[in-house]
């Protein structure tokens, strides 16, 4: 598999379906594991990334989940490369920096992705559409175990598994969910259901994960304690704070309709109309219109446009996808340009 097949592809996480895709669009589980006696990439040596690259590389080689999986050499791409795969969700901001000496792993469906010498030897992730953080566990257990037959993890009973940073110690996963919720936004509910969430010690992240703001409604809810918490409690912590989260978005989208129908179908028809008929607009109006858009799919008002068309739009209209579908480089103008002939070739406009 080469970068570029990837354009085009829809990864199995934005496919819309799913328990609960309607509002639950993919559901993450990622694992931080670091080799035995080997310093953490934020203090090895040069000499000590390769070693854990090509030490990783070689057990990749030897598991049969890795067989039509592709290694990319951060080192070998370009900017927009790296750019590219983190708007596809595949890998980190910072796994983009300092590109020497780090590689991503990417399977054919874009279900699993592991950063080789990001914050942590290694970041393990498996991805799937709608809310089923159990299926995803049963993968990503399946490919630690088998990893973990090949490598030497830094693991003490005391403490579990080793990282870089000592939130993520103990079983060291994270488990997330990306909700769309933009009813919570229009009722103004959303900050209290944030607030509350702080409280019970998870955290809500935007778009992008960490370090990035809420856009387009979408919003990721993790959680942030993992020592002293089996895997199977993490999950089970996560859903039941989800399915609340759900709830709450569910009865808000309902008193919409109820109270001010004329209002939210006004907003919804007029978000489709612009972007069916813009020519030029910016990446982030797009988004909060897409948002909109899916929002009335969703409730059956806007038709013959399925959520995989709206959730791969999310992804074909960031700035590096809008290059590479190009095959050059595009100044902000010329993106805002494209971005807009894309909308309206995808979705019938003029």
């Amino acid at each position: 598999m080469k970068l570029d097949d990837l354009i085009y592809h829809t990864g199995q996480w934005l496919k819309g379906t799913g328990p609960y895709s309607n509002i639950v669009m993919s559901s993450r589980i990622r694992l931080a594991r670091n080799l035995f006696s080997v310093p953490f990439p934020n203090k090895a040596s040069k000499k000590d990334l390769l070693h854990v690259l090509a030490t990783v590389q070689e057990a990749k080689d030897k598991i049969d989940y890795f067989k039509d999986a592709t290694l990319f050499q951060m080192s070998e791409l370009d900017s927009i490369d790296r750019q590219f795969l983190i708007e596809r969700h595949l890998m980190s901001h910072e796994h983009s920096s300092n590109p020497e000496g780090k590689a991503l792993i990417v399977s054919q469906e874009e279900i699993l992705s592991v950063m080789i010498n990001e914050e942590d030897h290694l970041r393990i992730q498996v991805m799937h559409s709608g809310l089923n953080l159990h299926e995803t566990w049963k993968i990503i257990d399946m490919i630690d175990d088998k990893l973990s037959g090949i490598l030497q993890y830094a693991f003490l009973n005391t403490w579990g598994y080793l990282t870089a940073c000592p939130t993520n110690t103990g079983t060291a996963m994270r488990g997330s969910v990306m909700l769309h919720l933009p009813a919570l936004v229009m009722t103004k509910q959303i900050n209290k259901v944030l607030t509350a969430i702080a409280k019970l010690s998870f955290a809500s992240r935007g778009f992008y994960g960490e370090g990035t703001q809420a856009r387009g409604n979408f919003y990721q809810i993790s959680n942030q304690v993992s020592l002293g918490h089996s895997e199977e409690d993490i999950i089970q912590n996560i859903n039941g704070l989800i399915r609340q989260v759900i709830e709450q978005e569910e009865q808000a989208r309902q008193a919409l309709i109820l109270q001010n129908k004329p209002m939210l179908e006004d907003k919804i028809f007029r978000s489709l109309g612009v972007i069916k008929n813009a020519h030029i607009i910016s990446s982030q109006e797009t988004i909060e219109l897409l948002s909109m858009v899916r929002l009335g799919m969703d409730l059956g008002l806007v038709k013959n446009i399925d959520r995989c068309t709206i959730n791969e739009l999310l992804i074909l209209i960031q700035p590096a996808h809008l290059q590479k579908i190009e095959g050059k480089k595009l100044s902000a103008t010329a993106r805002d340009i494209r971005r807009a002939s894309l909308m309206r070739e995808k979705l019938g406009g003029v």
